[in-house]
């Protein structure tokens, strides 16, 4: 199926962002070609992609494309004309900024919120000392040894993708292949190479604990990032050749929908009892978990989703300086200096540090639009979100209707 000329401009342009910042470009399946052909041209001018962006977006309109292959479009081309301002040197307003690229406003948290969580937390966490340093404590009795994370990524991998499979069906070559990397700002990571398959990468430099372990594997395999590509790869471009989906690009919406979908993925593949689940699994590893307490923990924590995109409001909107938002981090999110400066670290990266708002606001949206589905069947709801283009406009229209 023939590529639509404004389509193959989109990928010329979205590849050619890559140049500019390695790792712009997340993954891209398509034709090795026009890869090809914008490596070998001449190095783009930021100011010049910003031009293309803006003419293509008219190109977009006057295509003639149905409603909501044109409205994907639009909002993506206009993700990359703000990427490449910034990278021209103009100063966008941070708010501005995350706006341009993901179609959310932002806007800093209310600490009576996060006070409140402190005092649920307490509660579950009852017993002497500061609240930090039970914490602390409750961490460290969670922490997965480092010669078992092994074995325990390959039981949640075969077990999650055993469920998956399932509910959503997946191509019988998919596979997923997991390796442990080094100094990177992040946890995990999903590299998807196309055809069906992924490297997810787990960093090495953090410890993994037996609470986070599974929503990690559910996020970036199954049924999160491996999951929507491989789906999308045959469904979107194979069967309907949709070929804007043969690229995916940081700093888009894109990434809000898929960083907002792969947070809700854990409870969309085994229900909102996922720590008795997973306490199965780790008791047949010969590992002691309570997971009825790790349900009590994340319940307790979860309105403290906003603590790490007030950080970055603080640090790049407020003026804030390091030391000060790496101790509105640790005084909120009770976590250690070594874990702030890495969330920091983060924060502070020019590719990344608009990023976290796609985890804040792609799960408040995500939230609302499932609680939305009139039929009230979330798992079909989910389904949606693996299969379909939708845009973050196209969710709020559908949970205003």
């Amino acid at each position: 199926m023939a590529i639509e000329p404004v389509v193959e401009e989109y990928l010329r342009l979205g590849l050619a962002f890559d140049r500019i910042e390695s790792g712009f470009v997340d993954a891209y399946t398509g034709d090795p070609r026009l890869r090809r052909e914008v490596e070998n041209a001449p190095a783009p001018v930021p100011r010049d992609l910003a031009a293309r962006a803006a003419a293509l977006r008219a190109e977009v309109a006057a295509s003639g494309l149905p409603d909501d292959r044109a409205g994907f479009l639009t909002a993506h081309v206009t993700a990359l004309e703000c990427a490449a301002r910034t990278f021209a040197g103009e100063q966008i307003g941070f708010v501005d900024e995350v706006h341009a690229y993901f179609d959310v406003d932002i806007a800093m948290g209310d600490p009576t919120r996060y006070e409140e969580a402190h005092q649920d937390l307490d509660q579950v966490l009852a017993g002497d000392g500061p609240l930090a340093e039970r914490y602390a404590g409750h961490r460290r009795g969670d922490e997965i040894p480092a010669d078992r994370v092994d074995d325990c990524v390959r039981a949640f991998s075969s077990a999650l993708r055993e469920i998956v499979r399932e509910r959503y069906p997946l191509p019988d070559n998919e596979i997923v292949d997991f390796e442990v990397v080094t100094d990177k700002p992040w946890a995990g990571f999903n590299y998807y190479l196309g055809d069906h398959r992924s490297r997810v990468a787990i960093n090495g430099d953090l410890t993994q604990y037996m609470s986070s372990l599974p929503a990690l594997i559910a996020h970036e395999a199954y049924p999160g990032h491996h999951t929507e590509h491989c789906r999308k790869e045959r469904l979107l471009v194979a069967d309907d050749g949709r070929h804007e989906h043969d690229i995916f690009l940081v700093n888009t919406p894109q990434c809000l929908l898929a960083e907002g979908l792969a947070d809700h993925a854990l409870t969309a593949a085994v229900g909102e009892h996922w720590g008795l689940w997973a306490q199965e699994i780790y008791a047949d590893l010969g590992l002691r978990f309570d997971g009825a307490r790790a349900e009590r923990v994340g319940a307790a924590t979860a309105d403290l989703l906003s603590v790490r995109q007030d950080a970055a409001l603080l640090l790049h909107d407020r003026g804030a300086d390091s030391d000060t938002v790496e101790q509105f981090l640790q005084t909120w999110l009770l976590s250690s200096p070594q874990r702030s400066r890495q969330m920091l670290r983060l924060l502070s990266s020019s590719l990344w540090r608009a990023y976290v708002s796609t985890y804040v606001e792609g799960f408040r949206l995500l939230q609302q639009w499932l609680d939305a589905d009139p039929h009230g069947d979330r798992l079909r709801r989910f389904g949606r979100l693996l299969d379909e283009p939708l845009t973050p406009r196209a969710l709020r229209a559908e949970i205003s209707s």
